[in-house]
């Protein structure tokens, strides 16, 4: 049976936000933003057709409340909700209340979002499947003395990493038995403090790994199809920088492979919507499950831009209780795409956070270029969220199209007023190692040095200034004549 959408409600902020809703209007859905006090004047509120202040600042008190945005979608007659990507995109219990309250949750069922939010019982899910895993625990481990044994049989390196956990957080890379304590200790800090769950386990660390992500689509029907893969292996602190799609590292037949792993592990959790199944490949192209993220990806505009499709529209087709309309062999690579998540971070300090005012703040265009964008010139750069500005994106015929492109866009983008990862963006695509493709996710300590790019970026900014006052000097030494009559 086909339920009907008529308005969806966007429970996130910022570009996903903005993203989501362009889809549903151009399906002709109507849609409700929802804010917080910091994101009054926000560009996803003036976007859509509804907007509803849900809370102050802290995101505890307006983006996490499931409550109050259950009652927004009852006062609205809200039919369905979008969760983008964060807050409550994965959070079992709101895809639940919106089950209880017959409100469309466009998303996969609760129950496939809290056992693949798990890692160790999306281990468990899977195991029957002939899907490669990385060795390891199999359960959560807090005793320090057992799990140091268990460590050194697996051998070293290892990692340890939150059962609860995602977005690198309560991970710790343990390369000796010597600082095997102190690192478990952390990491069980780290898990509690982050996601209110002290478990963690332990698997062998498969060093120079790649991160290569399937794509997946599956419906009410029985039906699941793999969009391809995506290369996310240019992180730092073990969160995405800069992605690609498809990989220039996988063969057709490794591509055909890890699709169908990606298949079963969906089909492990009877799995609805959009999902990507996270692998890590070692050097020789083995590739082993890493989770399952139960919900559409920051980096799936890689994703359309080589096969066409429009993922959101999709999700919303499938979440009204259609079938999907393809086949996997009607699927098609074509081009190449690049991403650059543009943060409100200072790329050369740590990475650390940069909020404040933009005093400038102009998008590239052209053919090739698309941004998903979020906020405006003129506008502050709130603290209290996720600092990401934009997903700057590039396509191209080929792989060396897409990366030129790329240098161009971040070259035209132009942003004063907080520092942003667009230098970071643009040391990555002029790198050796990443246009070779021989690079893994040890590329940013491997290659990047704040201290060069900060002396680049100033010798950049001289020469620039130099050949400014030039101009002008040759402008003074032109002999302008009074205009004269013809």
């Amino acid at each position: 049976m086909i339920k009907e959408i008529t308005k969806i409600l966007v429970a996130n902020r910022g570009e996903i936000a903005i993203r989501v809703m362009k889809t549903a209007k151009k399906m002709g859905i109507k849609t409700v933003a929802v804010y917080s006090t910091a994101d009054r004047n926000a560009l996803h509120v003036k976007y859509a057709d509804e907007a509803v202040w849900i809370g102050e600042a802290a995101s505890s008190q307006s983006y996490l409340r499931g409550d109050k945005i259950i009652e927004v979608c009852k006062n609205l007659a809200v039919d369905a909700v979008h969760p983008g990507y964060g807050f409550l995109s994965e959070n079992a219990q709101f895809a639940e209340l919106c089950e209880k309250n017959n409100i469309i949750f466009i998303g996969p069922k609760s129950k496939a979002i809290e056992m693949m939010g798990n890692k160790l019982a999306a281990k468990e899910a899977v195991k029957d499947y002939d899907i490669p895993m990385v060795p390891g625990t199999e359960d959560a481990i807090s005793d320090i003395e057992e799990a140091k044994k268990i460590a050194t049989q697996i051998g070293f390196p290892i990692l340890i990493k939150a059962a609860a956990g995602g977005g690198g957080k309560g991970m710790r890379i343990v390369e000796k038995e010597a600082d095997f304590t102190s690192q478990m200790n952390r990491a069980i800090s780290e898990a509690l403090n982050a996601f209110g769950d002290g478990a963690v386990f332990i698997e062998k660390y498969v060093t120079k790994p790649r991160h290569i992500e399937i794509q997946i689509m599956a419906d009410s029907h029985g039906n699941v199809l793999y969009v391809f893969e995506r290369e996310c292996s240019i992180q730092r602190r073990h969160q995405k920088v800069v992605e690609e799609a498809p990989s220039c590292i996988l063969t057709p037949k490794k591509r055909k492979e890890m699709g169908e792993a990606a298949v079963k592990v969906a089909r492990a959790c009877d799995y609805l919507g959009a999902g990507t199944v996270e692998f890590l490949m070692d050097a020789d192209l083995n590739f082993y499950f890493l989770e399952m993220n139960t919900r559409l990806q920051v980096e799936h505009p890689v994703t359309e831009m080589i096969s066409g499709l429009d993922l959101v529209e999709l999700q919303i087709r499938v979440a009204r209780g259609e079938a999907l309309d393809m086949k996997q062999e009607d699927l098609k690579i074509k081009g190449h795409a690049m991403e650059l998540r543009v943060y409100a971070e200072d790329a050369l300090n740590d990475f650390l956070p940069n909020v404040g005012f933009l005093n400038t703040y102009k998008l590239p265009e052209g053919e090739g270029i698309r941004v998903d964008n979020g906020i405006a010139e003129g506008m502050d750069v709130p603290i209290y969220y996720d600092p990401m500005l934009s997903k700057l994106v590039t396509y191209g015929k080929t792989r060396e199209e897409a990366i030129a492109l790329m240098i161009k866009a971040i070259d035209n983008y132009h942003v004063e007023g907080v520092a942003t990862t667009l230098p970071f963006g643009k040391f990555v695509m002029e790198h050796e190692a990443f246009r070779s493709g021989d690079f893994d996710t040890g590329f940013v300590k491997a290659y990047y040095n704040p201290e060069k790019m900060k002396a680049k970026l100033d010798t950049e900014a001289e020469i620039a200034a130099m050949i400014a006052l030039q101009q002008y000097l040759d402008d003074k030494k032109i002999v302008r004549l009074p205009n004269q009559e013809q």
